[in-house]
């Protein structure tokens, strides 16, 4: 009997584990970004580190700082260029993308992994039925020399969302009503195992948001099981064989939450937090001065789409400066070839090479004193952005771009 957790790492370690051991698993790759890395060299040589265990099993990426705003930056970067080829390890350099959007692309993260990243948002791949979860960089330099990480096997919660998705309600919704529902705090160290129609219809894109913004609850991983939708993802992704893990009958949860979304409507999360949630009704009319697209939770080739398909044809509002930052390369080529770039840029957009852009205000878009970001990114904690003077909004890409339209913050149910 176990939980998704609990079975994979049960079988990592060879035998049946239960939440609240303690475990020591081999783990089945890693990453880590350039707000990270640096400190993850320091500690690998800190700790007499001279080889990566399999260097095949990690990756290095630059997508925060994206290009290099500043000679200290620059000059990290060449750190991280060094250590990468030093060790052989693969490096996703300046312009390939955001981390989370890469590993899943390029076929690294496959269900029953266990997948650690030294960035919080590593959850991301959970989506895949992987055990991902993020870790500090001194975990991630112990885990290069030796191959392993310890965990705690956590508790699980298991959400099941029934019903339909009003039209003009997508993935960000449901999961910024997640984030509401179990509080920043609900699900510390414990795995989210999620469930139910709402998540059968999304797409893997989707779900991805959901597994992305998991540890918002606190939670160590998002877990969504295999269907033929994961299958099909990944079919072109990978040669390697995986073997998909799920729940036992029996399995044990700290607790179960069923709810039916369907008259849910758009969702926004208020400033300065997160779980401060509240239906796209309540702040209706705000008027933004920025409005962002992107990041890993929403800069996938879907989200530019709904977004173009809102604005085709239309321009943003005069007052609003209108950001889009695809977050890939592969998503940025698709979505030129198809037209959507031409669209979100006749709107009025300004593009931004793939990458985290204004999310983490390390480089680019950052507001100033006072001013009202609407973002499609996974976090609004005062400063965020780069201003701490600045409030920041987070909703879904059709929320973002209608927005971006009237002016202020609006419900995409009126176009679509």
């Amino acid at each position: 009997m176990g939980t998704i957790a609990e079975e994979i790492l049960s079988n990592h370690v060879g035998k049946k584990v239960r939440a609240g051991e303690i475990v020591v698993a081999p783990v089945d790759y890693m990453m880590s970004q350039d707000g990270t890395t640096p400190l993850t060299i320091k500690a690998f040589h800190d700790m007499g580190g001279q080889k990566v265990q399999d260097p095949s099993k990690y990756a290095i990426v630059i997508d925060h700082n994206v290009p290099s705003p500043l000679e200290g930056v620059s000059n990290l970067h060449k750190q991280m260029r060094e250590f990468a080829h030093k060790q052989g390890v693969k490096i996703y350099d300046v312009g390939e993308g955001v981390c989370h959007t890469l590993l899943p692309e390029s076929g690294k993260v496959l269900p029953g992994m266990i997948v650690i990243g030294a960035d919080s948002h590593t959850t991301t791949y959970g989506a895949l039925n992987v055990f991902s979860t993020g870790v500090g960089s001194t975990d991630m330099a112990a885990a290069l020399i030796s191959g392993k990480m310890w965990f705690k096997v956590p508790q699980s919660i298991k959400l099941v969302y029934q019903g339909r998705l009003q039209k003009g309600v997508y993935a960000k919704d449901v999961a910024l009503h997640m984030v509401s529902t179990l509080t920043a705090n609900g699900a510390t160290y414990k795995a989210l195992e999620i469930y139910g129609t709402v998540i059968d219809d999304l797409s893997i894109e989707g779900r991805m948001t959901i597994s992305n913004l998991a540890v918002e609850t606190g939670a160590k991983a998002g877990l969504i099981h295999v269907d033929q939708k994961t299958i099909d993802y990944l079919k072109d992704k990978s040669p390697s064989p995986y073997k998909a893990v799920y729940a036992t009958m029996d399995a044990v949860y700290d607790r179960v939450i069923v709810e039916d979304l369907s008259k849910m409507g758009p969702q926004i999360a208020c400033p300065p937090d997160v779980d401060n949630v509240v239906a796209v009704e309540k702040v209706a009319g705000l008027k933004v001065d920025q409005v962002f697209i992107g990041t890993c939770t929403n800069g996938r080739y879907e989200d530019l789409e709904v977004a173009a398909n809102i604005l085709s044809g239309k321009h943003v509002s005069d007052h609003v400066r209108f950001i889009v930052a695809p977050a890939s390369k592969e998503t940025y080529i698709r979505a030129l070839t198809s037209g959507i770039i031409e669209k979100l840029v006749k709107a009025g957009a300004t593009l931004l090479s793939p990458s985290c852009g204004p999310c983490v205000g390390t480089c680019n878009g950052v507001p100033s004193d006072g001013e009202v970001v609407l973002s499609t990114a996974n976090r609004n904690f005062k400063g965020r952005m780069g201003n701490t003077k600045a409030e920041i909004y987070l909703a879904s890409p059709a929320t973002a771009a209608y927005s971006a339209l009237k002016g202020c913050i609006a419900d995409p149910r009126e176009v679509l």
